[in-house]
């Protein structure tokens, strides 16, 4: 869904921060991957899943309407990757792997708020789409 959208984002510093961000979630599989496995699951590859494959054809189809459809849709993202970080810290997992997903977690709601940012500022219709 990043890549979706930075492809047809126009906006300089919204693309470079979407780029910042699909680099943060590239990571955080990297260091979710070995507690998946130790737990006995298979971590996913770096290739989106259903509901991944329909997230970035939802954000690439946004995207395609102009720059505040595409934050939109990245908005709705971001909500439901917080939601999800957030229950999982529901979950009796050891102290270290609730450390990697506290940590994950405040990437998660910094993305959010840059996100809510540029559509509260509306950052589309000013110069350059830089956030105040």
């Amino acid at each position: 869904a990043y890549q979706a959208a930075i492809d047809r984002i126009d906006l300089t510093e919204v693309k470079e921060k979407l780029t910042i961000f699909k680099g943060d979630h590239e990571r955080h599989i990297q260091e979710l991957s070995p507690w998946v496995t130790r737990l006995g699951g298979v971590p996913p590859k770096l290739s989106p899943d259903f509901k991944g494959f329909l997230l970035k054809g939802f954000t690439a189809i946004s995207s395609m309407l102009g720059n505040q459809a595409a934050l939109s849709a990245m908005k709705g993202n971001e909500e439901l990757t917080n939601k999800t970080y957030e229950d999982a810290l529901t979950y009796d997992f050891e102290e270290d792997l609730k450390a990697v997903i506290r940590k994950n977690r405040e990437d998660e709601r910094r993305h959010l708020d840059y996100i809510n940012q540029c559509i509260d500022q509306k950052v589309w219709e000013g110069p350059k789409g830089k956030v105040a």
